[in-house]
């Protein structure tokens, strides 16, 4: 059984009128991973280390640091506990300056999630 031939078609992917943000999954795991390798720059086992950190393969951290494939939502979110780097990553990928630059300040005040 297949759908149709007639009737409204699929929208395109970048055509509901969003915001211009156009981050691809291959940006997305270069951003990461550049992260990856500036925090951990002056170690030398850096798939042991973040592969301890967040519970994955070391093969696949290896992918993770050059950039081949992004960790997922998941291991992302211990590798930002973990990582000021891939913390401060995030935010400007989402466009949120105000968030980083209350990390580089320093204040405890700046954010509070229970606002």
């Amino acid at each position: 059984m297949s759908f149709p031939k007639k009737g409204k078609s699929f929208p395109k992917r970048d055509g509901d009128g969003s915001a211009d943000f156009s981050l691809d999954d291959h940006a997305f795991a270069m951003k990461i991973a550049s992260a990856l390798k500036a925090e951990l720059k002056d170690r030398n086992s850096r798939a042991k280390l973040v592969a301890s950190w967040t519970g994955a393969n070391e093969r696949t951290v290896k992918n993770w640091i050059l950039g081949r494939y992004a960790p997922c939502g998941r291991h992302l979110v211990v590798l930002a506990q973990h990582s000021d780097q891939v913390l401060n990553a995030i935010l400007s990928m989402a466009d949120r300056q105000d968030l980083l630059l209350a990390s580089i300040i320093g204040d405890p005040h700046a954010y509070s999630p229970d606002a």
